[in-house]
């Protein structure tokens, strides 16, 4: 039901020292939506048996829905939390032609739930796992809320996209809104503007907003305080699927032992990543959905990728993930009872990853080749 997926280094690392936690320093979290429930019961066991009673910071780096999982997963109940954020949202209901206000003002609802009384502050000062929304800032004519000027800066950008995913840092700067102690840098190939910003009490709920705010769906979240002017917008735009590699100063990166020094290898702390996806081939940005561009293994080599099967998706209501196109192709009493469905069906890629993590089966990892 679960296949397992690692990088060049992360594959290395786990055959020499076992299948554990410890390893992981950094878990990220992609845009993609409804499609996030799929990885629903494998959230619920991470953050109540993986890395239960962990001592050690694990940055939690989300763009759009990736963000507001990070925004659950890093309050004090964790479950509970991913559970409001799971439950409003599949319970969400639209009118017929909703305008982007009109879908704005639920998302500002479903963020009310999730942070419900004390969630924005437990984030903030959580010293263990620690938050990320990734939020990209939009120039030019991608700012506009206005649907003919802003089509008109989205189709350039595709277009722009088309020739090199480098232009596109012609239009847009990448915005990480993350936990004041954090010291997770962004490694990218593509040269995208990196502007670090600390969450705070005044920012937050701007920041994830801004995160999950989808270009013509829904309105750009305006000059969020602390940080420049402008119109901010969904994540994924820059980061769908993600292609890029982390840093922490705290973390060797395994460089010890790449340079064949002598270390006491059960002393040194490895900085890998672990990324719940709803795919086994993720795309760079949101212009590169329908595109035959790769992600560079370079991005990966320290990531284990956990996706679900084909088999176990085709088991599922309608033979496929949710997504989007629910919302209009479905009533909503249908598209409800389907998600509710496949929210249940999840528990048993937990229990697969699980069987996976007690039996040590590291045989049955799959190399990691975008």
């Amino acid at each position: 039901m679960l296949d397992i997926y690692a990088g060049k280094n992360a594959l290395k690392i786990i055959q020499e020292q076992g299948f554990k936690q410890e390893l992981f320093t950094n878990f990220l979290g992609a845009s993609g939506g409804p499609k996030w429930f799929i990885l629903f019961g494998l959230d619920k066991y991470l953050f109540s048996d993986f890395f239960k009673n962990r001592t050690t910071e694990l940055n939690l780096i989300g763009s759009s829905a990736g963000a507001f999982r990070a925004a659950a997963l890093t309050q004090k109940d964790p479950i509970k939390a991913i559970e409001r954020l799971a439950y409003t949202y599949a319970n969400t209901v639209y009118s017929t032609k909703p305008t982007p206000q009109e879908i704005s003002n639920q998302a500002v609802n479903i963020v009310d739930q999730l942070f419900a009384k004390n969630g924005a502050d437990e984030i903030i000062n959580n010293e263990i796992f620690k938050a990320h929304f990734l939020v990209a800032k939009c120039n030019g004519l991608t700012s506009f809320d206005n649907k003919i000027m802003q089509g008109a800066g989205l189709l350039n950008s595709m277009l722009l996209n088309k020739v090199d995913r480098k232009l596109l840092s012609k239009q847009y700067e990448r915005y990480i809104f993350q936990h004041p102690s954090s010291t997770l840098t962004i490694n990218d190939p593509y040269n995208f503007s990196n502007v670090y910003e600390s969450l705070a009490p005044d920012n937050i709920k701007s920041a994830l907003l801004a995160s999950g705010s989808i270009p013509m769906v829904m309105s750009g979240i305006k000059n969020i305080i602390g940080s420049k002017n402008g119109t901010y917008r969904d994540g994924g735009i820059i980061d769908y699927h993600f292609d890029f590699s982390l840093s922490n100063n705290k973390a060797d990166k395994y460089r010890a032992s790449e340079q064949n020094l002598k270390v006491d290898s059960s002393k040194v702390e490895y900085a890998l990543t672990l990324y719940p996806h709803f795919s086994a081939e993720p795309k760079a940005g949101w212009f590169d959905k329908s595109s035959n561009r790769r992600v560079l293994a370079s991005s990966y080599e320290n990531t284990v990728l956990l996706a679900p099967s084909q088999s176990f998706i085709q088991s599922l209501p309608y033979g496929k993930i949710p997504d989007r196109t629910d919302f209009t192709k479905l009533d909503a009493p249908t598209r409800i009872k389907y998600w509710l469905e496949v929210l249940e069906q999840t528990d048993k890629l937990a229990q697969c990853f699980n069987e996976f993590v007690v039996k040590q089966n590291i045989a049955k990892m799959k190399a990691f080749q975008p």
